[in-house]
């Protein structure tokens, strides 16, 4: 969109605090840029899932709720302080589905998955 960069194929992780591993900054690779198809930023969807164990991947927020942009993190640790400020996004559940769905003679999964 308007020349932006599209996907994270160039992203690089720019942060590892000791209990999450940041990435998806497309923009600056830096953890200073964000953007998202839908404009610079869009609302979160739920903040009931917890940070409860390492593995869950969240949005990153701009320091409040409804901020969300391209920047994402995986939990390395139990965050409690990430928790009613960062969408969860239902974390290794989903992998576990993913990972478990029949595929054919190619590996290709026999549903379709499509990052929305």
């Amino acid at each position: 969109v308007n020349a932006r960069p599209q996907g994270y194929k160039i992203a690089t992780f720019h942060s590892i605090p000791g209990f999450r591993c940041q990435c998806g900054d497309i923009l600056n690779n830096d953890g200073t840029g964000t953007f998202s198809i839908y404009g610079d930023r869009f609302d979160g969807e739920n903040l009931e899932i917890k940070h409860t164990a390492p593995g869950l991947l969240s949005m990153v927020n701009s320091g409040r709720p409804d901020t969300n942009g391209c920047r994402f993190f995986i939990t390395i640790a139990r965050c409690n302080l990430l928790d009613w400020k960062h969408v969860v996004i239902e974390g290794m559940l989903v992998v576990r589905k993913i990972e478990n769905v029949q595929t054919d003679n190619y590996d290709r999964p026999k549903l379709t998955f499509k990052i929305v």
